[in-house]
């Protein structure tokens, strides 16, 4: 017979590891994750770029999970009415928030949220990145980066650019860094969704709309916006011909805007980590990648330390523009 604390040892052995098993396949309170369907909250309308990747995206997870995953956009405030919605979720990793660049940026530009970005959520995975196209309305004179300065400066407070996002969104805030770096005034118009000002652009509403590439190529490729430059430091794959802001005319200019997954402060760090590499997966998989290089970004896949260190750095880089362009609201 095997002595008392010898059997003690082994029975306490087969808990820890049941225990970590249970973990590592990503329980919550001895529930398998996941086993109800989940929500991917999209801040902005429907048929933007965030919303057509994170159609995609619910469409895999939910092929994975063999849960329903559906896609809710919570428009409006420049993506705060989603985060706010997100943010006082149950932490279980059953509601995430398809958030943009604008989250890191609403952090500067609110002097008041109902939430804060850094205490209220977690860090899941970076899914992409991608670089923005200046667009021009087909009727305005300009074929370069340098005739629109021209003009701006010719004119100014005359011309208008639109962010598809509202105040505080990142169609917003690249807006507010080309005036800050070419020197020139452009009015400011807020729209609700990239495709609602794309449409006043094409209607001649407004004249400039510096937004996501995968939305603008199908009207660039049909003629009915011109673009101008790019917002990387390197020229897109997708629109190998346009130079980049930086290289037309406008030095310093870079953005990369980014989107990725946050869950409500508190979600169980397993579910998190499981959420991260599932995402991930999916999104260096050969196919998934030549997707979303069909639709103009770059998918990225990072673990949560590495998202959030990116998140930090974007918070203190557009509380820089935020404060020199002198734009914070209420």
């Amino acid at each position: 017979m095997k002595p008392r604390w010898k059997v003690t040892c082994l029975h306490t052995l087969a808990r820890l590891a049941g225990a970590v098993l249970l973990t590592a396949a990503g329980t919550v309170h001895g529930v398998d994750f996941p086993d109800k369907p989940a929500r991917i909250v999209v801040p902005i309308g429907p048929g933007s770029s965030m919303d057509i990747i994170a159609r995609v995206l619910a469409q895999k997870l939910n092929e994975s999970w063999e849960q329903p995953v559906i896609v809710d956009n919570r428009a409006g405030a420049g993506g705060n009415i989603g985060a706010e919605l997100v943010a006082k979720s149950p932490p279980d990793g059953y509601t995430l928030l398809f958030a943009a660049s604008s989250l890191a940026i609403s952090r500067s530009y609110y002097r008041k949220l109902p939430y804060d970005a850094l205490r209220d959520f977690e860090p899941v995975t970076q899914i992409s990145s991608r670089n923005n196209v200046l667009v021009v309305s087909p009727s305005l004179p300009v074929n370069s980066i340098r005739e629109l300065i021209a003009l701006a400066k010719a004119k100014p407070g005359q011309l208008s650019y639109g962010s598809g996002g509202g105040n505080g969104s990142s169609d917003h805030m690249v807006g507010e860094l080309l005036k800050l770096l070419a020197g020139i005034d452009i009015l400011h118009v807020p729209y609700k969704s990239g495709p609602q000002a794309q449409n006043d652009l094409i209607g001649g509403q407004i004249q400039i709309y510096l937004g996501g590439i995968p939305v603008r190529l199908p009207m660039i490729r049909a003629g009915k916006v011109k673009p101008l430059a790019t917002s990387g430091l390197k020229r897109s794959p997708s629109l190998p011909d346009v130079p980049t802001l930086d290289e037309a005319g406008v030095p310093g200019y870079e953005v990369d805007v980014w989107y990725g997954f946050f869950a409500p402060r508190g979600t169980p760090g397993n579910v998190v980590a499981r959420i991260s590499a599932e995402v991930s997966r999916i999104l260096k998989s050969p196919a998934m990648h030549e997707r979303m290089n069909a639709l103009g970004v770059e998918p990225a896949g990072t673990t949560p330390a590495e998202f959030k260190a990116l998140f930090n750095r974007e918070i203190e880089k557009w509380a820089k523009v935020v404060k020199a362009a002198g734009i914070a609201a209420e």
